[in-house]
This record gives C-alpha cells, sequence and structure tokens, in this order.
C-alpha cells in the first residue's frame, strides 16, 4: 500500500506540473523501489537538449530528516529537474550527495548541491578518474546538451575517501561506498545499503538497454565486478541507466551479455580468427535484442571487446 499511495503520488505530482509548466517537457520518472528509497529515471537515449544531459538513472533515500541523493546530473536544467522529482515526494533538504559515477552526468551537477549546503561523498579512485576524464566528457556535453553546457561547473567531492570499501552510518542508516572493481569507467564505485539489500550499483549495470563498451571500458574487469556485486545478494538494484530491477534482471541484461562477450571473443582470438570475421560471426545475438540500442552498440561493443583482448 505504502510504495502503491507513493506512486500514485508521484505520478499525480509530475501530471500537474507538466500541466502548470509546460516548458519542462522532460521530466525524471520517480520509481519507488522501498519505504524511503525512490529511482530516479532518465532517457534511455542519447544526451540532448531536451533531456538536459540525464540519459541515465540517479536515486535518492529519503531518511526521515534529510536526503540522500546518488548522482547528481549534469547542468543547472538538470539539477531543476531532479529537485522537482524530489520534490514530488519530500520537502526535505538534500544534505548528502554520493558520487558513484565518473560520467558526466552522475557527478558534473555537484556544483549546484554544494551551493545548496550539501556534502558531496566519493570514493578517491571516483574522483581521480573524474579529473582524468573531464575535458573529455565537457566535449560530449557541448556535442550533446549544445549551450547548455554553459552552466556546467565541475566540482569534485567535497568528502573523498581514500579507500576500496568504506561504511558510514547518516540519519541512522547504514551505507557501504565500495569500489567492486573497474567497469565502465576505472573509478566507478557502488552505493550498498545491507539492511535493505538494495544496491545503487551505477554503470555496473545498464537495463533495458545494450550497455556500452568504450576505450575507458574494461571488459573483463567489469565482467568481474559484476560478480562481486552479484556475490552480495542484492534485492533491488538501481542501474546507471534504465529501471530498477531485481539480481535475475540485471544478470539478464548486463551479466550474461558481459559473461557472453568474454567468452565468445576470447575463445575466437584463441582459434586465431580476424577482427571483422569474430564481428560478423558474433553479430547475431538473439538473446540480446531485446534491449534497445542492440543495432547500433553491438557490433561496437564486439569490435572493442576483441581491441582489448587482442592486446592482452
Amino acid at each position: 500500500m505504502y510504495l502503491q499511495r507513493k506512486l500514485i503520488c508521484a505520478l499525480l505530482a509530475t501530471l500537474s506540473m507538466c500541466v502548470a509548466s509546460p516548458i519542462h517537457a522532460f521530466e525524471l520518472r520517480v520509481q519507488p523501489v522501498i519505504e524511503g528509497i525512490y529511482a530516479l529515471v532518465g532517457e534511455t537515449e542519447a544526451r540532448t537538449e531536451t533531456n538536459h544531459g540525464l540519459n541515465n538513472t540517479l536515486g535518492f533515500i529519503d531518511t526521515g530528516s534529510s536526503i540522500i541523493l546518488v548522482s547528481s546530473g549534469t547542468n543547472a536544467d538538470a539539477y531543476d529537474t531532479i529537485m522537482r522529482a524530489i520534490r514530488s515526494i519530500s520537502d526535505k533538504p538534500v544534505r548528502y550527495v554520493f558520487n558513484i559515477g565518473t560520467q558526466d552526468h552522475h557527478w558534473m551537477g555537484n556544483h549546484y548541491f554544494v551551493a545548496g549546503g550539501a556534502e558531496i561523498i566519493a570514493l578517491k579512485k571516483t574522483v581521480d578518474a573524474q579529473k582524468a576524464n573531464v575535458d573529455t566528457q565537457l566535449t560530449r556535453l557541448q556535442q550533446g546538451i549544445r549551450q547548455q553546457v554553459e552552466s556546467v561547473k565541475p566540482v569534485y567531492a567535497t568528502r573523498v575517501i581514500d579507500a576500496d570499501r568504506h561504511v558510514l552510518t547518516i540519519d541512522g542508516i547504514r551505507l557501504e561506498l565500495i569500489w567492486p572493481g573497474k567497469g565502465h569507467y576505472a573509478g566507478d564505485a557502488v552505493l550498498w545499503l545491507p539492511d535493505s539489500r538494495v544496491m545503487f550499483s551505477g554503470d555496473f549495470v545498464y537495463m533495458e538497454r545494450m550497455l556500452a563498451i568504450h576505450p575507458t571500458s574494461d571488459v573483463a574487469a567489469w565482467q568481474q565486478s559484476f560478480h562481486v556485486i552479484e556475490e552480495m545478494k542484492p534485492q533491488h538494484v538501481i542501474p546507471g541507466h534504465g529501471s530498477p530491477a531485481d539480481l535475475a534482471g540485471a544478470r539478464r541484461d548486463t551479466g550474461n551479455y558481459l559473461d557472453w562477450l568474454t567468452v565468445n571473443v576470447q575463445t575466437a582470438i584463441k582459434d586465431w580468427k580476424e577482427i571483422e570475421e569474430t564481428i560478423n560471426a558474433l553479430s547475431d545475438a538473439p538473446q540480446f535484442m531485446h534491449l534497445k540500442h542492440y543495432d547500433s552498440w553491438h557490433r561496437r561493443n564486439i569490435h572493442q571487446t576483441y581491441l582489448q583482448f587482442e592486446g592482452n
């Protein structure tokens, strides 16, 4: 009943905002996960001016006295969109923001939350990776959200934790900030709530859409990092892209694909198959055709995986 009531309230609030303020063409979808924990589901398409670069999934925890936000968006318009989504559920202040992602839409909105009095918390590995990739990401944002990039002001975490695993308690809620290994980016982390078995997985998990293997990604390590997450046995996974799911859903849309890429590309290389031969042989994978962007990303992912494994 609680989740049904909250979901109805969120939908009514969003509808009300759209009627009252037609200028807000894009809104994050507020999805209750368990009591007090919500996913903010963005686009599964590319970054655009319309979605303010929010083609990812964020989330927040209502502790009863404050809001803990996970990921901070990109720019001023993204900040306003995130705050409207939170305010559809709670009027409590955003006092803490966790950066678990290295990619722009997970952290470049820090500036606006710091200005509002929030503390930004991240592992040192995450901050180091953000700094190493900031120029490239600003260029990509310029291509995607164009003039909106002028409001982007990269600000790094105000509390940097030099550890691979750190336990915090905020407003009585136990949280674990964990680096499970490399993945989409080298510095990506997860936020684990062991008592409620909720995992904010960031870009270690993609739901509903094909994950993207970039030159920044480490496919073999990403596969192992997913297994680390799996061993924690989360009941609820809030991914970096797409809708929340259970562990079986995360395995179906991400874990199985990473296993499939790793095994098949390694086998092809072991059998001395050339890159084009490997791409053509593996291009038909019907078990993953349900994933959005399969047609545009699958062959690229095989190509990038082959290049990585060939060099090892």
